[in-house]
Formats: C-alpha cells, structure tokens, sequence
C-alpha cells in the first residue's frame, strides 16, 4: 500500500466525517418523524431526551452595550482548509522546473514510516 501525504489524507477522513454526518441525520430525522419506527436495534437503543436550560442572548441587550469596544475581545481561530488541486499548466513553460522547496520537509515526514 502506498503512503498518502498528509493533505490528502486529511481531505479523504472529513470526506468520510461528511457521508457518515449526512447519514445520521438521515437517521436521526426518520427516528424522530415516525413515532412508530422501532428504536431499539440488536445492540442499541435510541432514547429521546428533552431538556431545557437557559441561555444568555447578547442580542437581547441595548446596542449601546453590544456595539462599546470594552465588553469586546478578539478570538484568533486557525484553521486547516483541504482544496483540490487542479491540473498544472507547465506545458505553458520552456524552462525546466524548479525543485520542489517542500520535498525535504515531505521527505522527513514520511522518513521511518512503514506502507501499511
């Protein structure tokens, strides 16, 4: 089996994340339409639990509150996009092309690793 950098191997498990979250809310919307569908399987049961709580609603306060810079903080939130690459154009190009910068990096990465 041949070892998958880490970008697209990234890309195909929030695929899979993304097939099984659409399958449970297939799931859960027909256990929670039909009354009548069975809820208990040959290893599990499903259980409906309602619960209520109280939340607070900053949309709810006076603007003047919601709109002054001193009950405001900053959130820094990093996060790790996976695109599908297209086909590259180097054809267009004569000249020979250039190393790759990231071919050591990918070379440590993999180094020691062992195909499964």
């Amino acid at each position: 089996m041949q070892l998958k950098p880490p970008a697209d191997e990234l890309a195909e498990i929030r695929a899979e994340i993304a097939r099984l979250r659409a399958r449970e809310g297939a799931l859960r919307e027909i256990l929670l339409r039909d009354a009548a569908m069975p809820k208990i399987g040959r290893f599990h049961t499903v259980d409906l639990v309602t619960s209520r709580q109280r939340i607070f609603d900053p949309r709810l306060l006076p603007e003047e509150i919601r709109l002054d810079p001193a009950y405001t903080r900053e959130k820094v939130t990093r996060v790790l996009r996976a695109t599908r690459k297209g086909p590259t154009q180097a054809a267009d190009s004569a000249d020979p092309p250039a190393p790759d910068p990231r071919a050591a990096l990918r070379a440590r990465l993999f180094a020691g690793q062992q195909p499964h």
